[in-house]
């Protein structure tokens, strides 16, 4: 890929088209960290730690942000120094390249940390 998925931006999907294979998300997957997996060939999740509850609800809510940015929202999961991030196209009941560019830049937020 000539840019990176972070680079990208979210394409919205309105439905009417069939969700990736697993043939067609191999190379997004693979241009992720490792710690994102691909579930039942549904959805990518992947947990971040934290020290402590505030640097994860800091992290939460600057993923918050970015998917208000890029009109792309993930499932959050938020505890005590751990924030878990679903990641699906809801109209399409399954994986998007959006899916994987969200994730990317969700990515780059945690390195920015």
């Amino acid at each position: 890929m000539s840019t990176t998925l972070a680079d990208q931006e979210c394409i919205p999907c309105r439905g009417g088209i069939p969700p990736l294979t697993p043939e067609e998300y191999g190379p997004l997957l693979a241009a992720l960290d490792p710690a994102w997996k691909v579930v039942n060939g549904h959805h990518l999740e992947r947990e971040f730690t934290f020290p402590d509850f505030r640097t994860a609800l800091d992290f939460t809510n600057r993923i918050g942000e970015l998917a208000e940015t890029q009109g792309h929202h993930p499932n959050i999961y938020l505890a005590w120094g751990l924030v878990r991030v679903e990641l699906w196209t809801h109209k399409i009941m399954g994986l998007h390249q959006s899916d994987f560019i969200l994730a990317a830049k969700i990515e780059r937020l945690d390195r920015a940390a």
